[in-house]
């Protein structure tokens, strides 16, 4: 099964809110093996189920048990990307949110928003593929009030929610979310849905250009089959996890699993702009990197489990990976590396 990833754009909103709040950033960092150079990371995608270690690091180290809820009220609009251009360049907010649907991939892998009309309101289904993440608190507190700033952005202030609904529950503190969200806010329904007057489908859009809107279009487009190419590294990953302990991972091996010849596998790899070998690298290091931070497995046994003949090469490859050995890595981690599949 592929990994759903996230692109990186949600994580650097949410830490230019965090630094409003002052967090303390490099805590968070640390904890999770990242820093600030990672976060602005050219084409960034993070895995949509680190949401739920990440949300627990946050909350630890701000002390704040609405820190979602706190961090969305400081998120800035999701600006200079696509699927903004295509709301600009859309002749009302309906069409272009109609257009930026086609394309949610460009935000994550698991996002499956539908849209629908229900009399006089408009809603939107907020829908991940985790089930643990759509009823995660923090993310959904935080993700709609991006939603609704970036929407009021897009819309010069006259966008507004008339209601939301959250899968999640809360024992307390119902009213303050009611009160930061502005709208009637109800708790354990079925689905996370974000609901908003139908007229609003037909703002104009002081932007609208017919022919930027074709230009965005195509490039949103591009953009998919970018990351579309690049599911065969996924795939590859899968199947390599599945052969180290055997010793057998090679370019044939692999390309057998996947019912291809050698030469399409290397040439789909070429277009997703890695090699085969490549892959099965950054594959060992985070996987080195996991079992070193969040296991006590001896080195014995990582070597075995990374799928290296002997301990030395793999010191002297992760000594080159990192710039650490594998018991300097581990005192640095401390048990505390959850986002290393993100790298």
């Amino acid at each position: 099964m592929q990994e759903l990833r996230d692109a990186g754009v949600m994580l650097r909103l949410i830490y230019e809110a965090m630094k409003k709040q002052g967090i303390d950033t490099d805590a968070i960092f640390t904890r999770l093996g990242v820093d600030e150079e990672y976060v602005y990371t050219e084409q960034l995608r993070t895995p949509h189920n680190a949401q739920l270690y990440f949300w627990q690091v946050v909350e630890d180290v701000s002390g704040d048990p609405d820190v979602g809820l706190t961090l969305g009220a400081l998120l800035p609009p999701y600006k200079g990307q696509v699927l903004e251009y295509l709301f600009l360049s859309s002749p009302t907010f309906g069409e272009g949110l109609r257009r930026a649907l086609n394309y949610q991939r460009l935000l994550s892998d698991a996002a499956n928003t539908a849209f629908l009309i229900e009399g006089d309101e408009a809603c939107l289904v907020l829908d991940t593929a985790s089930e643990e993440v759509r009823r995660l608190r923090h993310f959904n507190e935080c993700f709609v009030q991006g939603m609704v700033t970036s929407f009021k952005s897009m819309t010069e202030g006259r966008f507004y929610p008339s209601r939301i609904e959250f899968e999640h529950e809360r024992e307390s503190g119902q009213e303050k979310v009611r009160e930061t969200l502005g709208c009637d806010v109800v708790f354990g329904t079925e689905e996370n849905r974000l609901y908003f007057p139908v007229e609003l489908l037909s703002l104009a859009s002081p932007h609208a250009e017919p022919e930027l809107l074709d230009l965005h279009d195509r490039f949103a487009s591009e953009q998919v089959a970018r990351l579309e190419k690049k599911d065969i590294v996924g795939q590859v990953e899968r199947i390599v996890a599945e052969l180290l302990d055997s010793g057998e991972v090679t370019l044939d091996a692999v390309a057998d699993r996947l019912e291809i010849k050698p030469r399409t596998l290397r040439t789909r790899l070429t277009e997703a702009e890695t090699s085969f070998n490549q892959v099965l690298a950054d594959f060992r290091y985070r996987l080195a990197r996991q079992l070193l931070a969040t296991t006590d497995e001896s080195i014995d046994e990582i070597v075995y489990l990374t799928g290296f003949s002997e301990p030395s090469t793999f010191y002297r490859a992760f000594k080159r990976w990192s710039g650490m050995t594998p018991i300097e890595y581990r005192k640095t981690a401390q048990g505390k590396d959850a986002m290393i599949d993100a790298m």
